[in-house]
This record gives C-alpha cells, sequence and structure tokens, in this order.
C-alpha cells in the first residue's frame, strides 16, 4: 500500500490562520488554475516568466518516454561493461539525482557538483573503462560543469577510451552543449522539457536520466507523483499543497521566515538538500523569503528549540518537536513541495520562477577568473592563528586568537539573523566541516545553515542577496594540495574554486552584508583548531 501523504500543523494558533489562507486560497481557485498553467497568479510582472516556467505540473505523464530511453541506454552501456555513473551538473540537475539514488538501496551514482580539485580527483581515480559521464546543465554554459566534462574527456582519452563513447548529455533543445555534443557526437543527447525551471526538473530528463542510468526506479518515481496529482490540483481545504503553502505563508506572516528542515524517519536520503534549492530559489527576493535550514534530525540545535524566527518542519511522521509534518513517498514529496512552494510565491507577492540575484556573483568569479591573477581577489590575512588565515570585512580587525575572532564576528548576527556557512572544501575528504552548523547554533543561540561551496551558489545563494537581509556569512576556503588542471582554460580548479569565493564574498559585502572569511593553509590540522575555537566561543 502506498504511503499516504499528508501536512499537519500541530500549533493550534498557526493552523488556524494557515486554514484562513487555505480558503482564499480554494476559493481563488489557486490549486486548479496552477495545474492548468495559469501564468497570471503571480501578478502581471511574474507573468511572462511563468508563462514559458510551468511545465513540470504534468512530468508525471509526459516524462514517460524517458522511461523506456534512459533503460535502452542502460543496457548498451552494461552490454559493454559500462556500470559506473558519473554526473557532472550544478543544482537542480543535480540535487534531485543525489536524493532518488540515495534513496534506493544499492544504487550508486557519483555527483560532481564541486570545484574542489581533490573531489574531482578522487572522481578521476574510479574505473574509467566502466564509466560513463553524464554532463547536465539547462543553460549548457555552467562553468563547473564544463570544467568536469573538459577534465573527464582529457582522461577518458589518456585511458585508452573513446570519450565520446563515454559522455551523455541532458540539456535544454538549442543551448551550446547541445550545439556541442552534436559536434563532438557524444553518445547521446537527451532535451529536456524548455518550459521547466532547473529547480523544478526533479521528474524531467535531469533528474531522471543520471538516477535511471544508475538503476533507479524512475518509473515508480511518476508513478508516485502521478497518484497524487489529482489531488494537488483540487480546490478543496484537503489539498495537501494548498495546506502546506498556508502554513508556511501563516507562519512567515508571524515573523517566522526560516524554515528549519528534519528527517523523522520518512525513508528518503537527503530530501532537505534538494527542498533547500528549490525553497530558497524560489521565495528568496525582493527583502522576502522563506530561508531553508537543513538539520540533521529533529535532536539538532535549532530544531527543537527553534525560536519565534523559525518554523520547525518534519520531513516524515508527525514529532512532538514539529510545528509542520509531511508525509509521502520520494515522488509524491517533490511533486507536493513543488506545488506549494510555487503557491507560497503567491502569498508572498514574488515570481517564484525567477532567480534575479544569481548571476552576480556568477559574474564576479568571471571578472577574477579574467584578470591577470585571479588570486590578486583575495586580501592579505589580518592575523594567522596556527594553520587558519583570517580575511574578512568583520571580525578580522584585531590580532587575536580565531576564538577571539569569532566571537567578535559572531556578535554581528542580528536578532532574529541567520548564520551562513560557507564551506569551499571537498564534501567528502573535509566532510567533518559540517559538523559546525550544529556546534555554531547551540553557541550562538541563532539559525545556522551550512552550504557547500560552490553548490549552494545555484541553491541558497539567491537568498542571502534577494532574501530577508539579516544574514552573516562565514566562509571556509582550503590550500590545494595537487590542483587540477582544466584543459583549454586559463584556470585550474582550485584557482576557481577560490575566484567563486571571493566573488560571491564580495557581492555579499556590496549589500551590506558581514563576511568573514577563514583558510586553512592544512584543511585537516586548520578544521581540527577551528572545531576547537568555536567550542571556546561562549553560548549565547
Amino acid at each position: 500500500m502506498a504511503e499516504e501523504t499528508g501536512v499537519t500543523v500541530a500549533d493550534a494558533g498557526l493552523a488556524d490562520r494557515a486554514a484562513a489562507l487555505v480558503d482564499k486560497l480554494v476559493a481563488d481557485g489557486v490549486a486548479s488554475r496552477l495545474a492548468a498553467r495559469d501564468a497570471t497568479l503571480w501578478g502581471p510582472d511574474a507573468e511572462a516568466e511563468a508563462s514559458v516556467r510551468l511545465s513540470w505540473t504534468s512530468l508525471h505523464q509526459t516524462s514517460r518516454p524517458l522511461i523506456g530511453e534512459i533503460e535502452a541506454l542502460r543496457t548498451e552501456l552494461q552490454g559493454e561493461g559500462v556500470d559506473r555513473v558519473v554526473l557532472a551538473g550544478m543544482g537542480g540537475s543535480s540535487l534531485a539525482p543525489e536524493v532518488i539514488t540515495s534513496t534506493e538501496d544499492g544504487v550508486a551514482l557519483t555527483v560532481l557538483d564541486t570545484t574542489d580539485p581533490g573531489q574531482v580527483a578522487d572522481a578521476l581515480a574510479g574505473d574509467l573503462q566502466r564509466t560513463v559521464l553524464v554532463v547536465s546543465s539547462k543553460s549548457g554554459g555552467t562553468v563547473e560543469t564544463d570544467s568536469h566534462r573538459r577534465i573527464f574527456a582529457k582522461a577518458f582519452a589518456e585511458a585508452g577510451v573513446d570519450a565520446a563513447s563515454r559522455i551523455v548529455v541532458v540539456t535544454d533543445p538549442g543551448s551550446p552543449l547541445a550545439e556541442l555534443a552534436e559536434r563532438e557526437g557524444y553518445r547521446k543527447v537527451f532535451l529536456a522539457d524548455p518550459e521547466v525551471g532547473g529547480r523544478y526538473s526533479a521528474l524531467t530528463a535531469f533528474g531522471l536520466v543520471p538516477a535511471g542510468l544508475a538503476g533507479a526506479d524512475v518509473a515508480r518515481l511518476l508513478d508516485q507523483a502521478a497518484l497524487l496529482a489529482a489531488d494537488l490540483s483540487t480546490d478543496s481545504a484537503g489539498n495537501p499543497a494548498l495546506r502546506l503553502a498556508a502554513a508556511l505563508g501563516a507562519a512567515h506572516e508571524a515573523g517566522a521566515e526560516k524554515v528549519v528542515l528534519a528527517d523523522t524517519g520518512s525513508g528518503i536520503t537527503g530530501f532537505g538538500d534538494w527542498a533547500e534549492q528549490l525553497i530558497a530559489e524560489s521565495t528568496g527576493k525582493q527583502g522576502t523569503g522563506l530561508l531553508p535550514v537543513v538539520v540533521d534530525g529533529p535532536a539538532a540545535a535549532g530544531f527543537a528549540d527553534a525560536g519565534p524566527d523559525a518554523t520547525p518542519v518534519a520531513i516524515g511522521p508527525a514529532n512532538a518537536a514539529a510545528t509542520i509534518s509531511v508525509t509521502g513517498t520520494l515522488g509524491a514529496q517533490i511533486l507536493l513541495w513543488e506545488y506549494a512552494t510555487a503557491i507560497v510565491g503567491r502569498l508572498l507577492g514574488i515570481d517564484p520562477f525567477d532567480q534575479p540575484d544569481v548571476e552576480a556573483a556568477k559574474k564576479a568569479a568571471r571578472s577574477l577568473l579574467d584578470s591577470p591573477d585571479p588570486a590578486t581577489g583575495a586580501s592579505s590575512p589580518s592575523t594567522v592563528d596556527g594553520h587558519v588565515e583570517v580575511h574578512g570585512t568583520v571580525g578580522a580587525s584585531g590580532d587575536g586568537t580565531l576564538a577571539d575572532v569569532l566571537t567578535e564576528f559572531l556578535d554581528t548576527v542580528p536578532d532574529n539573523g541567520y548564520l551562513a556557512v560557507q564551506a569551499y572544501l571537498d564534501r567528502l575528504d573535509d566532510a567533518s566541516a559540517a559538523l559546525l552548523r550544529a556546534e555554531l547554533a547551540k553557541r550562538t543561540g541563532h539559525q545556522v545553515t551550512f552550504g557547500w561551496g560552490p553548490r549552494f551558489l545555484h541553491s541558497t545563494g539567491q537568498y542571502h542577496k534577494g532574501g530577508h537581509q539579516n544574514g552573516v556569512f562565514l566562509q571556509l576556503t582550503g590550500a590545494a594540495v595537487d590542483d587540477l588542471e582544466v584543459p583549454d582554460r586559463p584556470y585550474t580548479l582550485g584557482t576557481l574554486q577560490l575566484a567563486q569565493a571571493l566573488g560571491d564574498g564580495q557581492v555579499l559585502a556590496d549589500h551590506g552584508r558581514p563576511v568573514l572569511r577563514l583558510h586553512l593553509t592544512d584543511r585537516a590540522a586548520g578544521l581540527a583548531e577551528l572545531v576547537r575555537a568555536v567550542q571556546q566561543v561562549r553560548q549565547g
């Protein structure tokens, strides 16, 4: 029997306001209009963009032909001894395949959504004779993904493997990547529906092709979404998308602009990381929005002890600490959250389909890469403590210890603000950095997010510039022991990674936000010193 999908609101006051919003959404016919792709739902300013971004509402039907194509290619590859799938993609091109494959037992997918040379080198160290590279980019010009493609093409050739036969492309029709794939004769090109934005693309070729080639049951995923689709398009008080959107909207009205996501036994692995992009990039603009805070579980700091600025949301069975609980299978939850997020956009008065502030960080990084020495954008450290160099606009003024620097910096977090930890490191070898989120949340009493760079630039990066301007930003960068050249490009991966950190830091500083960058001259030793310094910070 399929798991029932539903939304529960535990707080009585919030539930009352949410119910009133549901009634208004039902009266306005929002659910049925959304299913019918009514681009007027978000006002005249959003209409042009919305008119070409609503095909995701029917993907549970329109993506069906992909299943046979994916299975045929997988069978071909396996017949050639190719059973290792590496995905080069960012944001909407990587987050959905990762949660889909992680949720299924025995399905392995190597995801490259990084410019860290160590992490890319680890992927290259796998058996290239057994490897197919899926290059996935909606625009066809994503710099990280293009770098991965160049590096793997060279590695295939050096290993005696015909690169063209081992590269599969997922992109929009007419993109530069589609044209390149045709010129190079790549193994197969899957053209996705161009009227679906990246963060709503989980059930398009962007989500299904990498996951299906790795062995995930993508037909079942579409079945799960299809089972709920009729309910989501119905104008009724029982519609779970209306209930979820109204609950989030009511919470935002009450001052809770942060949404703390914890898995409570849903059976889905990593759902919060996918939902994070959907929520942050869709709603974080024009000085408003919902900031998702992904935590390890309901016992994590910031969930049970969430303040008035945050709403604890359980992904899975109801939890005593959760204000809102959302249950359902993976396919159902994907479609539910997409509907709910689009509807929240209407409640907040913004366009949930654009991302007006994402380009700023990309432009700043490109400017640094175009300079004779991209590292010139880096300031000299104001102080060095052990294996940690201190750089920044706030918190880097003195000659104190690292703990002193952090204390001064963390004092800049405003009441009901948040701290964003941005780690431009290897999310596999430097995974211990993620432990900083909970420790900093305990120490400061504020909500703390954690993102791997540059991955978060395609996700929460929009909210950081366009959402509520109460964030404070801690960047972590690290020395690259063995850098990687990007073939036919004048920069290395390490140079690109640093340029992305510096570029984004400059844009945040230009927005008047406090930024502190800690550079680890030795990653392992520096992380250990950083953890010790955080533990010395007084608890708020």
